[in-house]
């Protein structure tokens, strides 16, 4: 195997200054994670990578991205330095991307980013080589870390780009440069940074303009906002997907394990099953399958990688747990994140589990501004027809709770871990328990308590 990076084109990729000669194997940023041979780039966020330095070197890493020499290094430490480590991980990122013949697909949208990049992995892991993120990084160092992880010889390549904030999108995807983009879904997620739904479609649509030329716009047929995305889309191919797209499903049969669907794929007719249930998991295959037609590839061939997919932990994974009568219940891990899209959707897949009850344990939803009382109370007929019994914590989601029957409330607390034991007491045999709200909520607390207990 090639190295992934050699000394002449580390100092080539960020103009840094490097006196060893080695060669590099990964790319980490977490020193805790580090393998041997890889370079540890010193990032600044909550706290400063350079304070981790001298730990990576320690755990294997063969030379460390820096601005600075940190304090107790000896002299001939092997450092790689630049001038500012974030602009030093992005040059690294975008030689990355020069040098790789790979395909490249973007992905974006308010819900169904990660789900889509993980059904994309294996979708296109069919046809070739493919190199995607181990995990949601699709920020400001996320995409930049993703692209400089590439391995030269890639086929393909998925790069997830997110955003909270206005502007975010349009750099990353210039720097992806993708030969197809996808956008998932236009919803109300970080509604109170963005202010409006047209302004989120907007920058969702930011993503277009990275397209190399000739490129693929593949777009929610079913939203409003598709005339602003096409427009957005310019001259280059577009692919809608869903109800009445180019790319849709004819008929899903939904059962607790998944689903058996019936699509039409750009003209090609087939029949594929999805190995995970809910049909907002679904529609994201379909999603998937139409970027798989965009790139000229065989549909029917790759949809038989789906059978085998599974949701992923902290967004739909189920496993047992058990409770407190001695018993099993059914956990529906969704704590990763929250927002009124994925929080309607996860709420729809509980309604489709079998059960003697149905609890529901939700965490307030974040970053939606002065629409957070009115998206929260918006809620409760999604709650009351899916579950059974409804756990709730924070603030804000006693707006839902205010609008359901009495029966219906389990407790409310004021924070997860606070919510994590009264849960654990009313659990019993055959529950079906779906856990989910923003990450800042930490509803992974609860998920934790409920898997205390060895699985029966």
């Amino acid at each position: 195997m090639s190295a992934l990076w050699t000394s002449a084109e580390l100092r080539t990729a960020t103009g840094g200054s490097l006196a060893a000669e080695l060669s590099v194997s990964g790319v980490s940023i977490d020193s805790r994670s580090v393998a041997a041979g890889d370079l540890f780039v010193a990032l600044r966020d909550a706290r400063d990578g350079h304070d981790f330095v001298a730990g990576a070197l320690a755990r294997g890493a063969v030379t460390a991205l820096v601005d600075h020499v940190p304090a107790g290094l000896p002299a001939d430490a092997p450092l790689l330095r630049v001038a500012e480590t974030l602009a030093g991980l992005r040059a690294l990122g975008t030689a990355a991307r020069a040098r790789c013949a790979a395909k490249v697909v973007g992905v974006t949208g308010s819900v169904g980013k990660t789900t889509t990049k993980e059904m994309l992995r294996a979708l296109l892991s069919t046809a070739g080589a493919t190199h995607a993120a181990v995990a949601s990084y699709n920020n400001h160092w996320g995409v930049p870390l993703t692209l400089a992880r590439m391995p030269r010889d890639s086929a393909f390549a998925i790069i997830e780009i997110g955003m909270n904030h206005p502007g975010e999108i349009a750099p990353l995807s210039a720097l992806a440069q993708p030969h197809v983009a996808v956008i998932t879904s236009i919803g109300a997620a970080h509604l109170g940074h963005m202010g409006s739904l047209e302004a989120i479609a907007r920058e969702k649509s930011a993503i277009l303009s990275g397209l190399l030329p000739g490129g693929s716009a593949v777009l929610p047929a079913e939203s409003e906002f598709l005339p602003l995305l096409r427009a957005a889309a310019g001259a280059a191919r577009v692919v809608t997907f869903g109800a009445g797209g180019d790319a849709r499903a004819i008929a899903v049969r939904a059962d607790a394990e998944g689903s058996d669907v019936t699509a039409e794929i750009l003209g090609t007719r087939l029949d594929f099953r999805l190995g995970t249930p809910g049909l907002h998991m679904a529609g994201n295959a379909i999603a998937a399958l139409a970027v798989v037609a965009a790139l000229g590839l065989d549909v029917a061939q790759a949809a038989g990688a789906l059978r085998d997919f599974r949701a992923l932990q902290g967004r739909g994974d189920r496993r047992r747990i058990a409770t407190g009568d001695g018993g099993s219940a059914t956990l529906l891990d969704e704590a990763y994140n929250g927002q009124p899209p994925s929080m309607r959707a996860a709420l729809a897949l509980l309604k489709l589990l079998p059960a003697r009850r149905r609890v529901a344990v939700l965490g307030q939803m974040g970053e939606l501004g002065d629409f957070a009382a009115a998206e929260h109370a918006a809620l409760a007929p999604h709650i009351e027809v899916a579950a059974d019994l409804v756990f709730a914590c924070g603030p804000l989601m006693r707006h839902a709770l205010d609008a359901l029957p009495a029966a219906r409330i389990g407790a409310w607390a004021a924070t997860s871990a606070e919510l994590a034991p009264l849960v654990a007491a009313a659990l019993r045999d055959g529950d079906t328990v779906l856990v989910k709200g923003s990450l800042a909520t930490g509803m992974k607390t609860v998920v934790q308590a409920l898997t205390e207990s060895a699985s029966p």
